[in-house]
């Protein structure tokens, strides 16, 4: 556990400042801002709709606000009433500068089960301070519903809290309790102590008296948790009624429960909470350390600045030679080139070793600064880099090894040994901390798919091949996304390099060996083994992550229809009076449930087979009150719960749900679209299975839509009439990269063995390669080919590079002018 002092993965940053003695004390975009005490009094609501058939609703009212409290606050519930009156208060400590959206909801109380009426989002950014303001919201024009609510926004005497934020993501001060329970006495009860700090990272903890003091008289723990949220420790006692001696609590005798204000307790004093004949419970605080283990920013971390400026050297030398200049290129003029491949499955795995090799015999992989992947072609990465030098040797070595794996039969994944193996590493997984699923087991099979045994591969191993600048540095994508939405409703684009993971919208990364550990409030809680690659692999290519929206949108353009039956309604709504419009605030709006038809129908299309989940490394963090106002953010803004429900986005999860990126899209370009990255040249590897032309035109749709600078593309819908190689460019946009696409397509090959070399009558033969019919043999879902497919797909990929030379060059040479030409 981590409760003060500098964390081991705490990010030695230029950008945090330095103390006395050197030490880093927190990152420069640290600041002190005040919080405030919000007081609400619901008082009454008008007009509520009848619930129940032969009454009126028996309604009450809860308020959520996760950023100040969590804790969520109810009413008493008044009967058989459409105006019910209720007249009661609660208090808030809020941070200003967080964006606290208070949630009120109306429910009417059953039995079985509470109906949901409807619930107000209200930003309490309008509110004035220290004036006391009556509102009215009016939740429906025709039935005239209203709800009548007092608020007050008010100074705090509670000294600045420091935060650390980037616009988007803000860390809050965070305090550990610790405590020690001490056995005084041999009992041989199973009675213990129950301890819960609701909203701290440790939840719940429990002590059981004949089993955790066998060995040692006393058990020490901690509870990390924010120190402005009001935060409670409440203790379940032993049921027998002893005279314990407590300080500032609450002791409820008749249900043995202790329930303590934490702040209340003095600051690194230990002071005796609760005791008696048999044991002590012995409690202290602490502030703990300010500097954070996630880096939140929206630069390139400081190793990938540091490969960034090793490569330029190597691709300055490369492009020299393969353009034949007669002068050296400046650092300026040395444009980012960069590979971008598509999924695929063991046909992309395939494929791309063929491609790879054509580029490496035209000199040309030292032109490249970066590869990304996801699905199929993650599996060739992870493969390559495992030889820190692999872009400088002969790739035929390699081949022949995934040959070898990839025409093998795979009767074998299934044998009594194998699942006993499967068995034994999904339960060591287990027993290290993370959450399992059938991903993890998808992830052995890969194991299995492309290794002759155990593969103890990690990804922060390929720091190794790239520390020198030596290769492309490799970058795998994928998607997180939601329980009970579609990928085209909610996707959150994540990367993964040798240095860092981390979510692009959010400007949220860890270093790649924590990625998996547990977090909370930026701070490293608990460090897990770095997952195995095998299972990051299942995750980049998790096929079994489909549901039948998925199915859908292959065969349409929209989620319309699914929408109008399924989702629950959203409206902006006015509130009385209109209070002055401040910086960063929403739009007060109305939640509406769908039905419970609805309900079920929608989560019968949302259900996924099975989801990768990882410890959320945004745990806890909150979102800055600007945070619409980033462009950052906005670049990637791009769900439906982005403007409307901050209360619901990523940061408030305990687990990242992580999927295929073709579920979304099949293309592992976002991370290329950074701006940091400036990348000039995309040469796109389609090996996409269905339409070569899909994919890049939903691509272009896509980042068009988000503002994206990206080249408009035209192509032909007929794949038999596309060519090998198109150049795309944005001469209005020099924002926009140079892209060069490869479609997976059987042109000129199939008359030329070599690039002017024609087959002989007997040749042809080999030429005539099926790989879009229905009866392909390269279909996404075989795992195997005869070494006579392996062979003709590879030959394929690396004649169409080779064949395209001139236009590969075009694009090289067109880069080099117009970085130039930009920095005259």
């Amino acid at each position: 556990m981590v409760s003060k002092g500098l964390p081991r993965g705490f990010y030695k940053d230029p950008n945090c400042c330095p103390g006395e003695d050197g030490e880093q004390l927190g990152p420069k975009n640290a600041e002190a801002s005040p919080c405030h005490l919000l007081r609400v009094r619901v008082i009454r609501a008008r007009n509520l709709r009848q619930a129940d058939i032969l009454s009126q609703s028996d309604c009450f009212l809860t308020l959520w606000l996760p950023t100040a409290s969590s804790v969520r606050f109810r009413t008493k519930t008044v009967q058989n009433s459409k105006d019910p009156v209720w007249n009661e208060t609660f208090h808030f400590m809020v941070q200003c500068k967080v964006k606290n959206v208070l949630e009120l909801g109306v429910y009417d109380e059953d039995i079985y089960q509470d109906e949901h009426l409807f619930t107000v989002c209200f930003d309490v950014a309008g509110l004035p301070l220290n004036e006391s303001v009556l509102m009215s919201f009016n939740s429906d024009s025709k039935d005239q519903e209203e709800l009548q609510l007092e608020f007050e926004l008010q100074n705090s005497s509670s000294a600045p809290e420091i935060l650390i934020t980037n616009g988007v993501l803000l860390s809050r001060q965070v305090c550990c309790l610790e405590f020690e329970v001490e056995k005084k006495k041999a009992q041989k009860s199973n009675e213990g102590l129950s301890l819960m700090v609701k909203g701290s990272h440790e939840g719940h903890q429990e002590f059981n008296f004949g089993s955790n003091f066998c060995v040692r008289p006393t058990c020490q723990s901690t509870f990390h948790f924010v120190k402005y949220k009001h935060p409670t420790l409440d203790v379940k006692l032993p049921k027998k009624d002893l005279d314990y001696a407590f300080g500032r609590s609450s002791y409820n005798r008749k249900e043995g429960s202790l329930k303590v204000e934490i702040n209340s307790i003095p600051r690194s004093m230990k002071i005796v909470l609760a005791e008696n004949n048999g044991f002590a419970l012995h409690v202290k605080t602490e502030d703990c350390q300010t500097g954070l283990d996630v880096r939140l920013g929206y630069d390139l971390c400081p190793q990938e600045k540091d490969f960034l400026h090793k490569r330029k050297n190597v691709v300055a030398d490369a492009l020299k030679k393969v353009l034949r200049l007669e002068k050296d290129l400046r650092d300026h003029e040395v444009p980012v080139v960069a590979i971008m491949t598509t999924g695929g499955s063991t046909r992309s795995l395939t494929a791309l070793y063929g491609s790879l090799r054509g580029l490496q015999k035209l000199n040309l992989l030292d032109c490249a600064t970066y590869i990304t992947g996801l699905s199929g072609t993650t599996w060739t990465m992870a493969n390559l880099y495992k030889d820190a030098c692999w872009s400088k040797k002969d790739l035929n070595e390699q081949i022949s090894e995934v040959k070898k794996h990839v025409t093998k039969s795979k009767l074998e994944c299934f044998s009594m040994e194998r699942l006993k193996y499967y068995n034994r590493q999904l339960q060591e997984r287990k027993q290290e901390g993370q959450k399992t699923s059938g991903i993890d087991l998808w992830g052995l099979i890969i194991e299995y798919l492309l290794n002759d045994g155990k593969d103890n591969h990690k990804l922060s191993e390929q720091q190794q091949a790239v520390n020198e600048g030596q290769n492309p540095l490799p970058i795998y994508t994928a998607i997180n996304v939601k329980e009970k939405y579609s990928t085209m409703d909610f996707k959150e684009w994540m990367e993964f390099s040798p240095y860092e993971v981390g979510i692009l919208k959010y400007g949220a990364f860890v270093r790649t060996e924590d990625f998996g550990s547990e977090f909370f409030m930026g701070r490293l809680m608990k460090r897990l083994p770095e997952t195995r690659i095998c299972y990051l692999q299942g995750m980049w290519s998790s096929i079994f992550s489909l549901n039948l929206l998925y199915f859908w949108n292959t065969s349409h353009s929209s989620e319309d229809f699914w929408h109008k039956w399924t989702h629950n309604r959203i409206v902006d709504i006015d509130e009385e009076p209109h209070l002055p419009t401040r910086p960063h605030e929403q739009k007060t709006h109305l939640y509406t449930p769908a039905g419970p038809l609805s309900t079920a129908f929608r989560d019968v299309l949302t259900d996924r087979l099975s989801v990768a989940q990882y410890h959320n490394f945004m745990r806890g963090l909150q979102l800055d009150n600007s945070y619409l106002e980033n462009n950052k953010f906005c670049r990637w803004k791009d769900t439906v719960l982005d403007s409307s429900s901050p209360n619901q986005l990523t940061q408030t999860e305990e687990y990242l749900s992580l999927v295929d990126t073709g579920f979304f899209i099949n293309i592992s370009c976002a991370p290329l679209l950074r701006q940091e990255r400036k990348v000039d040249v995309i040469i796109h590897l389609n090996y996409s299975a269905g339409s070569q032309s899909m994919p890049l035109k939903q691509s272009c749709k896509y980042f068009a839509e988000q503002g994206i600078p990206f080249p408009k593309v035209v192509l032909n819908d007929d794949d038999k009439l596309l060519k090998e190689c198109y150049l795309f460019e944005d001469a209005e946009n020099t924002e926009a990269p140079i892209l060069l696409f490869f479609p997976q397509v059987n042109d000129t090959f199939r008359y030329y063995k070599a690039p002017g070399v024609k087959r002989s009558e007997s040749e042809m033969k080999d030429g005539d390669i099926d790989i879009s019919s229905n009866s392909t043999p390269y279909s996404t879902y075989s795992l195997t080919f005869s070494k006579e497919e392996f062979d003709q797909l590879v030959e394929l990929s690396e004649y169409n590079i080779l064949n395209n030379q001139h236009k590969i060059l075009q694009c090289l040479n067109r880069a080099v002018e117009r970085k130039k030409v930009l920095m005259q």
